[in-house]
C-alpha cells in the first residue's frame, strides 16, 4: 500500500523561502530544493514539499491541492482564504504600514484622505481606511510599491518594512502601522485522519526546534556553601540537576537559560561564586 503524504506548500522565492526550508531541515526532515524545483518528495518522513508563490499558497491550501502551508500573515489577511491557521513560527517578522514622503506633513490617519494610496495590500488597506472613517484612492500594484510616490503615481504607499532601510533609500518615512505579520502554518479546513497524525508529528518538532531557540544549556561548577544561592538563579524548565564533582566541596550544576535573560543570570551567577561557566546552544527541546 502507498505511503500517504502530507503536502507542504511553502514560497519558492522570497522573503520566507530559505527561513521555511531551514525550518523543515531543522526538523530533520531532509529533502531537495534546488534552484527551480517545483515539488520534492522527504526521504525521510511522510511529507511532499510544494515550491509556489506566496500569493498563491493560501488558495493552494483552501482548494486541498496542499495540505498544510507556510505563510506570512499579510498574505493571509490579505487572501481572506477559509483555511485554519495552526502555528506562529518566530520568522519573518514585520509589519504592514502606511509610509509617505519625508516632505509630507503627517499627524493623523486622516492626513490620508482623499490622497492616492499605492499598495499590493487592497483589501487590508481599505478595511483599515474604512475603519478610520477614511476616503482616499488606492492604486493596487504588484512589486517596487516604494517608487510609486517618487514618479508621481501616489501620495503615499502601504508596504511591509522590516528594517526601514528601503524606505529611507526612497525618500520615506512610516507613518502609520496597520498590522504586525510573521510567517504561521496553516492548513486546510477539515484536515483529519493520516494527514493530521502527520501533522501533529511535524508540529511536535516544529515546537521542539523553536523552543530549543529560545533557550540555552548552561553548565558551571559551584563551591556547595554557594549552592541555594546559585540555584535560586537559574529559572530552568522545573530544576537543575546538581552532581558532585570529584573534588570535595564543589558540584556541577545543569540548567536550561532562556535567551531574554542569559546575560544578566550569567552575570548574577558569576557575581555569586560560579565558575568555569560553559553555555551550549540547544538543537531541539522536547517539553
Amino acid at each position: 500500500m502507498r505511503e500517504k503524504k502530507l503536502k507542504i506548500a511553502i514560497q519558492k522565492s522570497g522573503r520566507l523561502s530559505e527561513d521555511s526550508a531551514r525550518l523543515l531541515k531543522r526538523c530533520d526532515v531532509n529533502f531537495d530544493n534546488g534552484l527551480g524545483k517545483l515539488r520534492s518528495v522527504a526521504r525521510n518522513f511522510p511529507i511532499e514539499i510544494l515550491f509556489l508563490r506566496d500569493d498563491d499558497i493560501p488558495q493552494y491550501v483552501e482548494d486541498g491541492v496542499a495540505d498544510i502551508g507556510i505563510v506570512g500573515e499579510n498574505i493571509l489577511a490579505e487572501a481572506e482564504s477559509n483555511i485554519e491557521r495552526i502555528e506562529k513560527l518566530g520568522f519573518g517578522k514585520c509589519r504592514l504600514a502606511l509610509a509617505v514622503p519625508r516632505s509630507f506633513e503627517y499627524s493623523s490617519v486622516r492626513d490620508f484622505a482623499n490622497k492616492r494610496i499605492a499598495t499590493s495590500y487592497p483589501k487590508i488597506l481599505q478595511k483599515f481606511l474604512d475603519s478610520n472613517s477614511v476616503k482616499a484612492e488606492i492604486h493596487t500594484i504588484s512589486g517596487s510599491v516604494e517608487i510609486a510616490p517618487g514618479i508621481g503615481l501616489a501620495d503615499a504607499i502601504c508596504d511591509l518594512i522590516s528594517s526601514g532601510s528601503t524606505l529611507f533609500t526612497n525618500g520615506l518615512r512610516e507613518a502609520e502601522s496597520i498590522m504586525d505579520s510573521e510567517a504561521v502554518l496553516v492548513a486546510r479546513s477539515g484536515l483529519d485522519g493520516e494527514p493530521r497524525a502527520i501533522l501533529e508529528k511535524l508540529l511536535f518538532r516544529i515546537r521542539s526546534v523553536n523552543a530549543a531557540k529560545q533557550n540555552k544549556y548552561i553548565l558551571l561548577n559551584a563551591p556547595n556553601e554557594k549552592l541555594d544561592e546559585i540555584i535560586e538563579l537559574l529559572p530552568g524548565i522545573k530544576s537543575p540537576t546538581v552532581m558532585p564533582l570529584f573534588q570535595k566541596g564543589w558540584s556541577s550544576v545543569h540548567s536550561v537559560i532562556g535567551e531574554d535573560d542569559f546575560w544578566e543570570v550569567v552575570e548574577s551567577l558569576k557575581d555569586a561564586g560560579a565558575e568555569g561557566i560553559l553555555v551550549v546552544a540547544i538543537d531541539q527541546m522536547m517539553q
